[in-house]
């Protein structure tokens, strides 16, 4: 039986893009138990771990200095999986090496210190890996104008769509309730998620209100907030900051729209959860996006209120007929964990044959 190590630890904050994604591909492996396969996690989660997943998985508890070269885990095994091109985890020993990439927007932008410093353990990444995946094709290709891997066997396993249940009781009743019809979004609260804009559209759309949920503890907050002030538009904003997620379930079955205006997107997981649902999504035609939302999204082209403002009645008018929602709900499904995992499975085994 070969032993695999998932450098796991982002599973801790299952907030955030990445949390989600170690979750969700440790779930699909336990649901697709391979014989030839024993898995360890790498999390400082464990103990919640493994009440889920008993001893299907072995288990190694997490802790920061391990970051540190010349205090990394003393053990050795058949392969090694970094679940986030940003780990700065690495094995001390040389072997087999999975690398999935999720985006290389460190690597953009203005030059810093702190981005140097990125570059520099990315490309000892690629340096070590014996095969790439990308969440996408857009992750791959902005990869390869990045940086050298033509010599890497390279992969796109699209992520699955967490949204398998989509029930509510019918007696949950929202933290937030907007007064008005409501447009929904959720996310990190970073810049490039370029949630403001969708405030100063909000000037342009009377009739709703609308919901910004997510991490709001960020600095970015505070241009949300000034956007809001300058707007006057402190009784139609709601920023609950993070909900549960039976909250989260219910605003995409409930809102009128789920927009996502944002700037940079591996792959943009709240967009094909909001299609399951049934709700229009209006979102960026850019990095990602379009590939994930195809023909069932409306995209901006540009982030003029007013033009964003039509886009979004636009998008909401186009779900009036029952077989667009129906075809938007089988995209939506069409993004499987099980299957994603699968995937992975057949990597490892290509990467141990070789």
């Amino acid at each position: 039986m070969k032993q695999i190590f998932l450098e796991s630890h982002n599973i801790k904050n299952q907030f955030s893009g990445l949390g989600q994604f170690n979750y969700h591909l440790i779930k699909g492996f336990y649901q697709n138990a391979q014989s030839d396969f024993k898995f360890t996690l790498h999390s400082n989660i464990s103990a919640k771990l493994k009440s889920e997943f008993g001893t299907h998985f072995d288990y190694q508890h997490y802790f920061s200095f391990t970051r540190y070269k010349a205090l990394r885990l003393p053990f050795k095994y058949d392969l090694w999986h970094s679940l986030n091109q940003n780990t700065k985890v690495e094995p001390r020993f040389k072997m087999p090496y999975v690398l999935t990439v999720h985006d290389v927007h460190f690597a953009e932008g203005p030059d810093s210190t702190d981005k140097t410093a990125r570059i520099k353990r990315f490309e000892a990444k690629l340096k070590r890996a014996d095969a790439l995946v990308y969440i996408s094709k857009f992750a791959r290709q902005a990869t390869q104008q990045c940086f050298d891997t033509s010599d890497k066997p390279e992969y796109v396993i699209y992520n699955g769509n967490p949204m398998l249940d989509t029930s509510i009781p019918e007696d949950f009743i929202p933290d937030t309730a907007p007064k008005k019809p409501y447009l929904f979004t959720i996310g990190e609260f970073t810049a490039r998620k370029n949630f403001h804009a969708l405030i100063d559209m909000l000037q342009h759309l009377p009739d709703y209100e609308l919901i910004i949920a997510g991490n709001s503890d960020r600095p970015y907050t505070e241009k949300i907030k000034e956007t809001i002030s300058k707007n006057k538009l402190q009784n139609r904003v709601y920023l609950p900051g993070k909900i549960s997620e039976m909250e989260k379930k219910y605003h995409l079955k409930n809102s009128a729209a789920f927009v996502f205006p944002s700037l940079k997107e591996g792959f943009g997981i709240p967009i094909i959860e909001a299609l399951r649902y049934g709700t229009p999504v209006i979102t960026s035609n850019n990095t990602s996006l379009p590939e994930v939302g195809g023909d069932f999204a409306t995209y901006w082209e540009h982030y003029d209120p007013k033009y964003m403002a039509e886009k979004v009645l636009e998008g909401i008018a186009n779900f009036q007929d029952q077989s667009v929602i129906n075809a938007g709900i089988s995209h939506a499904k069409s993004f499987n964990w099980n299957a994603t995992a699968k995937e992975y499975l057949n990597v490892y085994r290509s990467v141990l044959n070789k």
